[in-house]
């Protein structure tokens, strides 16, 4: 089993049931607004891993002691009140283009997830816009909030990216990285299922061959002496 923490906003349902598929390990998942606090706290057992938005200077801090694969890039992204103009557009807009509307939170790669629910409330009442990580702002968003992609030289792509300790690195762990990098369940074999086939073949191939020695004896024997 792997305890799993991901950030709010990312949605890895897909590689926890692959994983589950293709191991029949399973997954102790929690979303969490800070996973690296989380991951840091965790015991080795089950061995812990977390999604987080990157850059967070504590993992840099730590660095020579995790393992870090980048996954993907969140498109950043601004809410917008549902009845303003640019909700009824709906379509990518530019930072150029909302200039002068309030800004209740400027954009960060790796917001406060409390602080990004309390700019979304005031949205929701029909004031200002608020910036993010669109994944965020669409999970987090409610039925008066409307979140769009933003283009803009202040505003960047978030990297996603799966983190673990180095010292728990093990064979469950690399078997759920690569789900998430892409790997097929069906065109491809995870790391235990690969040393299960492998076992049951040697097993197997032993078999054939004692078989094969009873059901056809060497001829000729023993040569006797002279």
């Amino acid at each position: 089993m792997l305890s799993f923490a991901f950030v709010t906003g990312s949605a890895p349902g897909k590689w926890i049931r692959r994983y589950q598929q293709a191991t029949g390990n399973r997954i102790e998942a929690v979303d969490s607004p800070d996973p690296w606090a989380l991951l840091i706290d965790a015991p080795s057992s089950p061995p812990p891993v977390a999604l987080i938005r990157l850059p967070d200077p504590r993992l840099d801090e730590a660095s020579e002691d995790f393992h870090v694969v980048r996954l993907y890039e969140e498109a950043p992204g601004v809410a917008v009140p549902k009845d303003s103009v640019y909700a009824e557009v709906g379509e990518k807009v530019a930072e150029r283009d909302l200039e002068g509307e309030h800004v209740n939170l400027a954009f960060s790669q790796r917001p406060d997830v409390g602080a990004v629910r309390e700019a979304l409330q005031v949205v929701a009442a029909n004031v200002g816009i608020a910036y993010g990580p669109l994944p965020l702002l669409t999970h987090l968003s409610k039925k008066q909030v409307v979140p769009l992609e933003v283009t803009g030289p202040s505003v960047a792509p978030t990297p996603v990216a799966l983190v673990w300790r180095k010292a728990d690195d093990c064979d469950a762990i690399q078997d759920f990285v690569g789900i998430t990098k892409g790997r097929s369940v069906r065109s491809s074999r995870t790391t235990q299922a690969a040393k299960l086939e492998k076992t049951r073949t040697k097993a197997h191939t032993g078999d054939f061959r004692k078989g094969q020695r009873a059901n056809h004896p060497r001829k000729g024997g023993k040569r006797r002496r002279r």
